[in-house]
């Protein structure tokens, strides 16, 4: 079994593909290390299959291919390379010859200092400002705030992961940019170093602006699933109760208005406001009931612990394995 995994997705990069090998092989040569390249194409429409293939029959070894029947975007690709690696060490990074290879070796010397994550910076990037750079940039900010997390650059591909930091959850959307916050919550060891950053020379970019928006969205869903996933009746109970609040509240204020200016509560639209807040707030209450019997389903059905181990001293051979 080899000892680290290299996991590239691939849309359209016929011209880097045999390049990116190359890189590969020169970079990882001085390695004591084994490796595998898992090479996932997700569905392209150029000659990048047909390469792959080539690239499988050449070196049988060490490159390994997944054939995508259409597109399914990025994070699908990364979690089908999580899936399918059998390395102890996971290295992710594009094919578009914007992340150096180069920097693979550094990457694992960090890990062997006992970080559990190393995470690229592209510190000198080499992309358009505006519609690249800039919006990065404010993203980065935004996920590192929510989140608490705090990383330069999500959205660089070039990372490395012990194996037993990227169990426990699945991919969807745009997630993948989010996996180191998924392994903080895990209790990974996270450290952040600057990686070089090239120019694209060949093919198209596959990104845009529109990336802004599907990051917003997932981000909301990482902020529930790390804060209130185990316990979601602090969100929709709290909530409830704030409404509830608003609601006695606002009966107050119409009480002491009657009382003051004898002015009948009926007559007002905030008796209807502080009815709907009560209404809404006890079923906000009764939402969050239904979803802590859905995590209790989720972790004893499937047998799943509420904590995650890092390590186990003096346990014989046949003590049961704690699953994380």
């Amino acid at each position: 079994m080899p000892y680290l995994s290299l996991v590239v997705p691939v849309f359209n990069e016929e011209e880097n593909l045999l390049l990116l090998f190359e890189s590969i092989k020169q970079a990882l040569a001085g390695l004591p290390q084994s490796w595998e390249l898992v090479l996932v194409d997700d569905g392209s429409s150029d000659g990048s299959p047909r390469i792959l293939e080539e690239l499988a029959g050449k070196d049988p070894q060490h490159v390994r291919v997944i054939l995508f029947r259409r597109n399914f975007g990025q994070t699908a690709a990364i979690a089908a390379g999580i899936d399918h690696a059998r390395g102890e060490v996971l290295v992710f990074l594009d094919a578009d010859m914007q992340n150096d290879p180069a920097d693979i070796p550094m990457m694992l010397e960090k890990l062997d200092d006992g970080y559990d994550v190393v995470s690229g910076w592209r510190k000198q990037r080499q992309d358009f400002f505006l519609t690249r750079t800039l919006p990065s940039a404010i993203a980065n900010a935004l996920i590192s705030w929510v989140t608490g997390v705090r990383l330069h650059d999500y959205g660089c591909t070039l990372k490395a992961y012990r194996r037993e930091v990227l169990g426990g959850f699945r991919l969807y959307g745009e997630m993948h940019r989010f996996i180191p916050v998924y392994a903080y919550s895990a209790g990974a060891k996270i450290v952040e170093v600057p990686v070089r950053h090239h120019p694209r020379t060949h093919g198209k970019t596959k990104y845009g602006l529109e990336r802004i928006v599907k990051v917003v969205l997932d981000l909301f869903t990482v902020r529930f699933l790390l804060s209130y996933f185990h316990k979601p009746i602090y969100l929709f109970g709290g909530t409830g109760i704030g409404l509830m609040l608003i609601s006695a509240a606002t009966l107050v204020f119409l009480m002491i208005r009657r009382l003051l200016y004898n002015i009948s509560p009926f007559d007002s639209p905030f008796f209807q406001v502080s009815a709907m807040f009560f209404i809404l707030g006890f079923q906000s209450i009764l939402m969050g009931l239904i979803a802590e019997m859905q995590v209790r389903t989720y972790h004893e059905a499937q047998g799943k612990p509420t904590y995650r181990v890092r390590k186990k001293l003096n346990f014989p051979d046949t003590d049961p394995e704690q699953k994380s």
